[in-house]
């Protein structure tokens, strides 16, 4: 190993140390006082709900645990969002878990819950995955109900999901293991069976204080939407649990009984790790986003026996189009390369530049995948498009709408991995959130932005410098500094993993030794949806 691996593995693991405790710090939720006071109530947090729920030592994925981070500080803050999602297993089939954390503000529901909640069941649709609710939320928080309440992809839209997944045949069950109040009240009585937990689970559309205020009643929460009031009487609910351990039983004896489902026939092959150690990842990837490195030598630590097959190897050089195995499932890889090479004429091309060769190469590997249902996996690490009079000339825009077309239109799973940077429209044709990955993960190595930061810094300076003359203020060279140091910062915040994650940009920030789970669990997810349309690239410019 030289020096550069050396230092490259000391920074690397630094960054892996500060995910850890940023995780850390979300899984205490609303911190140590409030789980004090929600044990008290004889409940379980929503974490060890899960984790009760989920068979014993078997893998899990957690989506969006950092969803909300520095958000709504002026609003006391929403670790995870005040929900817990995860992807794992009940009695040995795969489900999706939404939990609320009622540790922080009571479970009430911020924009970011909404937003978490809809990727949930959005993953639920697309892979025809169970989905379990365990309520405990105290309905949408309402200092900023103007930003949750009416629009399309707001509170709404969770019931209308409701029913869509039920005519689809998709199970849902839910769990009232607390308060669910008003339009939440519809979520899990919209869900196929609903239990509720004696004396902490209730339900009902108004409250004791708003039906003493609406029409006179005086009436206790427990008889008004208790666990005997609805059932007994109202029929409401078709389970009464004594506890959370016993409603949580009652989950897993429904999924035990749940039968197979159809599968959409993905190529899997009896799993086998990497030969070459996956740990020198951390020295592979540099710590300078400039700094050239050999992709190959990542993929040979992620995929089985660190064999792979490549597609026009020798042809557009800048993106690696591979054939591999991924803990067992076929997959075929699109990987940026961030290292300078030569094409055929001997012309230097830059790394991490999707040029007009790169973008056709990808385009019909990506069309070849298809026709053979093998799931696709993006490894992004890509500053753009090649710019210039010759890349235009050449019809740089044509070859690239021909590869954002491959992956607009491409009907196997997708995936995406964020390993360095991920800028413009490179992260676009590179299967970026707009274009549906079933899941999409970022490294701490990774940032996203539109360009990358020191070409923004000097472009946002200009803009600042020239307003700030239009106004008859005269910039000197140290308040020319000082504005680039200003913009610098803040543009390198909003171009963290960590950024993107907080707002559901992309489902996590990840250990990259979790890569193969990730994929494995996510091409298994998808292989409960079978392929319901052919792919149809559409009308192209040849």
């Amino acid at each position: 190993m030289d020096l550069n691996f050396n230092k490259n593995e000391d920074y690397n693991k630094l960054q892996l140390s500060e995910l850890k405790k940023r995780l850390l710090k979300v899984y205490k939720g609303g911190g140590d006082k409030k789980i004090e006071k929600h044990k008290e109530k004889g409940k379980l947090t929503a974490r060890e709900r899960i984790d009760y729920l989920f068979d014993k030592n078997s893998e899990s994925i957690e989506i969006g645990a950092l969803a909300g981070e520095d958000m709504y500080k002026e609003h006391g803050g929403c670790p995870s969002g005040g929900v817990v999602v995860k992807i794992g297993y009940i009695k040995n089939k795969q489900c999706i878990v939404v939990a609320n954390d009622a540790t922080v503000k009571a479970g009430a529901w911020f924009p970011i819950t909404g937003k978490k909640n809809l990727r949930a069941q959005e993953i639920a649709i697309e892979n025809k995955l169970p989905i379990i609710y365990l309520v405990d939320s105290a309905g949408v928080y309402l200092p900023m109900q103007d930003e949750i309440f009416p629009d399309k992809e707001h509170f709404g839209r969770i019931f209308r999901n409701n029913a869509v997944m039920s005519s689809m045949g998709i199970t849902q069950i839910s769990a009232i293991m607390g308060s669910c109040v008003a339009g939440g009240a519809y979520l899990p009585i919209m869900s196929d069976e609903a239990m509720i937990v004696d004396k902490t689970g209730s339900i009902f559309l108004a409250g004791s204080y708003l039906v003493k205020a609406a029409i006179g009643e005086s009436i206790d929460n427990e008889t008004l939407g208790g666990a005997t009031a609805h059932c007994e009487i109202s029929g409401v609910t078709d389970y009464k649990a004594k506890d959370d351990y016993d409603a949580l039983d009652k989950i897993k004896n429904i999924i035990d009984k749940i039968g197979d489902f159809d599968k959409a026939g993905f190529n899997r092959d009896k799993p086998k790790p990497p030969i070459e150690d996956s740990d020198d990842i951390f020295g592979i990837i540099p710590q300078s986003r400039t700094d050239q490195y050999e992709v190959r030598g990542i993929l040979e630590r992620i995929v089985d026996n660190s064999e792979f097959q490549e597609y026009k190897k020798d042809y557009g050089k800048t993106i690696v189009c591979a054939y591999a195995r991924i803990d067992g499932w076929a997959v075929g890889i699109v990987a940026n390369q961030r290292k300078v090479v030569k094409n055929a004429n001997k012309e230097m091309q830059f790394g991490g530049v999707i040029y007009s060769d790169s973008a056709d190469k990808a385009t019909r590997f990506i069309a070849n995948c298809n026709q053979k249902k093998i799931p696709l996996v993006f490894f992004q690490d890509v500053t753009g498009f090649m710019v210039g009079s010759k890349s235009e000339h050449g019809g740089i825009i044509k070859d690239g709408a021909k590869m954002v077309n491959a992956v607009s239109n491409s009907v196997v799973p997708k995936f995406t991995i964020i390993i360095g940077n991920s800028y413009g429209a490179g992260n676009y044709a590179m299967c970026g959130k707009a274009y549906d990955p079933r899941l999409i993960v970022a490294w701490p190595s990774a940032r996203l932005a539109v360009m990358g930061g020191e070409q923004a810094a000097k472009v946002l300076l200009q803009i600042e410098t020239a307003s700030l003359k239009k106004q008859g203020e005269k910039i000197s060279k140290e308040k020319e500094e000082q504005i680039l140091k200003s913009i610098q910062e803040k543009y390198n915040a909003q171009t963290s993993p960590y950024y993107a994650a907080a707002h559901l940009w992309t489902d996590a920030v990840i250990n990259p030794l979790d890569t193969r789970k990730w994929i494995s669990m996510g091409i298994e997810a998808a292989n409960h949806a079978p392929i319901e349309k052919p792919f149809n690239l559409g009308v192209i410019q040849v």
